[in-house]
């Protein structure tokens, strides 16, 4: 039988020494450098705008001919998602987690609601799913905050 032998100051218990306390708060290896993270702070709302600009395009002609007012409503919908969507990532961190929640929530809200209102469903219909959704979001959003930031708004994990 193979057993550890006694030590001085008794045995420490696992999962307690200073190397695996430092691995727990250890953050993952950044694989990026600094130049790509600032590339995607900015590729991935537009991105994200551009696709969210051919949905309501592609929504509000119903599979009609494509027209240029349709083209420009895409290409607006496009700026106005991808700007605000950079405030947000920008802006919303530096708030409480409750304000922080409360935007995004907002924006979600707000371009579900649009979005489902080109499908040519009614307006009360399209503020009544776009409520639920903002709902989901907000509950899911605070969580996430809640449980990830102390009460002066620091990450703890």
């Amino acid at each position: 039988m193979a057993q550890a032998a006694p030590v001085p100051g008794g045995m420490s218990r696992p999962g307690r020494t200073p190397e695996v306390e430092a691995a727990r708060h250890a953050r993952p290896p950044d694989v990026f450098d600094a130049r790509t993270h600032r590339i995607a702070r900015i590729a991935g709302p537009v991105v994200l705008g551009l696709v969210y600009g051919y949905w309501v395009a592609a929504d509000n002609r119903a599979g009609g001919a494509i027209t240029g007012w349709n083209l420009l409503l895409g290409f607006v919908s496009a700026l106005v998602f991808a700007v605000v969507s950079m405030a947000l990532l920008t802006l919303a961190p530096r708030m409480p987690r409750e304000l922080h929640a409360l935007l995004w929530t907002a924006f979600v809200g707000c371009a579900f609601g649009f979005l489902y209102s080109q499908t040519g469903h009614s307006i009360w219909r399209a503020t009544v799913i776009s409520l639920v959704v903002a709902g989901a979001t907000f509950a899911t959003f605070f969580y996430r905050y809640y449980t990830r930031e102390d009460a002066f708004g620091q990450r703890i994990r």
